[in-house]
């Protein structure tokens, strides 16, 4: 059993050459009211918008053995990873283009890459599709100098970004051996403007069996007053969320930072 290390850092240096590197990860949402699975590259954000590519390319795939709920069957998963990797590498090699993010929902797998010079985009993208001919597709193209396709409809929402965050998580306990069944502790770290901010969280946590095992305070901080605490929780993802984004609602409700969770890895 032991201890990870603490998973969400509060500042962190990035050299400049080191700025950028893909960080793909995906997220559930609903689109159009429809259950819905939204994979985007996180990382985009340091550097986004490209000045270079202001066009947005979308390419829309029908798919033929979805799931009820509209998301990606196994069994079609395979093929529709071999679409999606020959229009990008398509798009790539012509046009230079990014690759921002797809949305898989409503039957529907569709693709966003962000360009400069769309000159017969549109033949690249059916060219590849040739190799695909019992796929129905679309595509479409429009002017966004400021990427808000991505910012405003791709990249995760603040709970959806801590969602995110906590699935990595237990995907590392469960690396580790770790069966989720285990209740165990769970210590929680946020910071805060002013102690009377601290004290309002804690008051509003003060009947859900919370321990405070830490109060820190360091004015060379933008939130100067710390606070640890823990309690014994699930670890499944569903609890995990509960409990998390109740306390980050929380935290936040008050003008705190939560800065994230651990625990400890417990094996059957």
């Amino acid at each position: 059993m032991g201890i990870f290390d603490k998973l969400f850092k509060k500042k962190e240096t990035v050299e400049p050459e080191q700025a950028y590197q893909p960080e793909w990860d995906f997220y559930f949402s609903n689109v159009d009211d429809k259950f819905s699975s939204i994979a985007v590259d996180l990382a985009l954000n340091k550097i986004a918008p490209i000045k270079s590519q202001p066009n947005l390319v979308w390419v829309s795939i029908t798919m033929n053995d979805p799931r009820p709920d509209g998301l990606s069957s196994t069994e079609e998963s395979g093929t529709l990873a071999d679409i999606e990797d020959a229009i990008a590498d398509s798009l790539m090699n012509r046009f230079e283009a990014t690759q921002c993010g797809r949305l898989t929902s409503n039957n529907f797998r569709d693709l966003y890459f962000f360009l400069g010079d769309s000159t017969l985009y549109d033949k690249a993208i059916s060219d590849v599709m040739v190799a695909f001919p019992n796929y129905q597709f679309d595509y479409g193209i429009k002017e966004d100098p400021n990427w808000e396709g991505y910012f405003n409809f791709l990249y995760p929402l603040p709970t959806q970004m801590q969602s995110i965050l906590n699935r990595r998580v237990i995907d590392n306990l469960e690396s580790h051996g770790d069966g989720l069944i285990k209740e165990r502790p769970v210590f929680h770290w946020m910071y805060f403007k002013s102690d009377s901010d601290r004290n309002k969280l804690l008051e509003s946590i003060e009947n859900d069996n919370f321990e405070i095992v830490n109060k820190s305070h360091d004015d060379s901080y933008e939130y100067p007053y710390g606070l640890q605490i823990s309690r014994v929780d699930k670890v499944d993802l569903n609890s995990v969320d509960e409990y998390v984004l109740k306390l980050w609602n929380l935290t936040n409700e008050v003008g705190g930072d939560y800065d994230g969770w651990e625990t400890s890895i417990e094996k059957d």
